[in-house]
C-alpha cells in the first residue's frame, strides 16, 4: 500500500474522482462524505473490489467534533493518515455585496476554511515525527475563481478560495521541517454532476470553447490525477505550489 488518504466531500464529483484514482494508486481510502452516504458507500466498495482498502465515513467540515471522530475512526480502521486532500466545499445563494448576508458568510467559512484547517490540524498531528509520523502530503482544492474574479455575485465562494491559497503558502512553510508538503489546485470549469444535473452540461462544453483557452472544460479525472501527483513522492520536491489546472484560463 502507498499510504492511507483522506478525501473530504468525496460522495461526488472531483472528491469522488480522487477518492478512486487514490485507490487504483495503492492508497487506503477515507472516502468522507456529509450527506451522500450511498454513492460515498459505492465508491468505497469500487475501490475494495478492486483490490484496495477504502472505508466511507461520515462527517460535517462545519463540525470540529465530527472532524476529530472522523481522523479517529481511520486511525483504527486504516491507520495513520500521509496523505489528505481537503476537497469538500460549498457555495451559497448568489447575491451582490449589498445583499450579502451574515448567516451565508458563516456557513460558507465553516466549511470551506474553518473545516480545511481543523483536518489539516488533525492531519499534520498524525503527520509530524515529532508525534510519531513520518511525513505526509496535503493538497487544498481551491478554484481559478480566486485568480481571475470572473465569478460575479459570488464574492463569498472566492474569499474563501482565495483564503485556501494563502493557507497554502504559510502552512508549507510552517510543516516543511516536518517532512509534510503543503500544495494546492486551482481546477477551473469541471465537468462534474452538478451540470448534468441542471441541464447545463451541453451549456458548459459551449461556453468552454470560447472561455477556455484548450477549447473544452476540464473532467473530474484529470483534477484527481494532478491531486494524487502531488501527494506522490514523484513531487517529492514540490510544496507551497499552487497549481492551476484550468484549460488555461
Amino acid at each position: 500500500m502507498t499510504g492511507v488518504m483522506i478525501v473530504t466531500g468525496a460522495g461526488r464529483g472531483i472528491g469522488a474522482a480522487i477518492a478512486l484514482h487514490a485507490g487504483r494508486n495503492g492508497y487506503k481510502v477515507c472516502v468522507n462524505y456529509s450527506r451522500s452516504r450511498e454513492k460515498a458507500e459505492a465508491i468505497a466498495a469500487t475501490i475494495a473490489s478492486a483490490g484496495g482498502q477504502a472505508i466511507a465515513v461520515q462527517a460535517d467540515m462545519a463540525s470540529e467534533d465530527d472532524i476529530v471522530r472522523m481522523f479517529r475512526e481511520i486511525d483504527g480502521a486504516l491507520g495513520r493518515v500521509t496523505a489528505l486532500v481537503n476537497n469538500a466545499g460549498i457555495d451559497v445563494p448568489t447575491r451582490n455585496v449589498e445583499d450579502v448576508r451574515l448567516d451565508d458568510l458563516q456557513r460558507i467559512f465553516a466549511v470551506n476554511v474553518f473545516g480545511v484547517l481543523l483536518c489539516s490540524r488533525e492531519a499534520i498531528r498524525r503527520m509530524s515525527p515529532e508525534k510519531g509520523g513520518q511525513g505526509g502530503a496535503i493538497v487544498h482544492i481551491s478554484s481559478r475563481a480566486s485568480g481571475h474574479g470572473n465569478l460575479v455575485g459570488e464574492v463569498p465562494y472566492t474569499a474563501t478560495k482565495g483564503a485556501l491559497d494563502g493557507m497554502t503558502l504559510v502552512m508549507a512553510k510552517e510543516v516543511a521541517k516536518q517532512n509534510i508538503r503543503v500544495n494546492c489546485i486551482r481546477p477551473g470549469l469541471i465537468l462534474t454532476d452538478i451540470f448534468e444535473r441542471s441541464g447545463g452540461r451541453e451549456a458548459l462544453k459551449e461556453r468552454a470553447k470560447t472561455s477556455v483557452p484548450i477549447g473544452r472544460p476540464g473532467e473530474p479525472d484529470e483534477i484527481a490525477a494532478a491531486a494524487v501527483w502531488l501527494c506522490s513522492k514523484e513531487a517529492s520536491y514540490v510544496t507551497g505550489a499552487i497549481l492551476d489546472v484550468g484549460g488555461g484560463r
